[in-house]
């Protein structure tokens, strides 16, 4: 699990956060209208990335159907997934389960400033 570092800035302390996206090409059944995980994840990039300029956020999507090399978390968390107990696209932030299915920006922000 990666851990939550502060880092000397410009004289400031700055945040280290890794952003992870898990999704599928395929939109959840149950997030109907909702965009779809790499959409997700790009959005978040962008939003998140221009709201938080001095916090150091590292974003990755995991695709949940074709990766390798993956910790036992991210194995556990995509069986869960394939196991309908949490939905897709699923957010985590820190190795913190933020949100899955249709994701909305509050709730990660949230996570962020209290972690700050």
């Amino acid at each position: 699990m990666e851990q939550k570092i502060h880092h000397l800035k410009g004289g400031c302390y700055f945040m280290k956060y890794a952003i992870n996206v898990y999704g599928r090409d395929v939109v959840c059944a149950s997030c109907v209208n909702a965009p779809g995980s790499k959409d997700t994840y790009e959005w978040l990039e962008a939003v998140l990335s221009r709201k938080y300029p001095d916090h150091e956020l590292k974003f990755n999507y995991i695709d949940i159907d074709h990766e390798d090399n993956l910790s036992d978390y991210d194995e556990s968390l995509i069986e869960r997934i394939n196991e309908d107990e949490l939905f897709y696209p699923l957010v985590t932030v820190n190795d913190e389960v933020v949100q899955d299915g249709h994701i909305r920006l509050k709730p990660i922000q949230k996570t962020i400033e209290k972690e700050a």
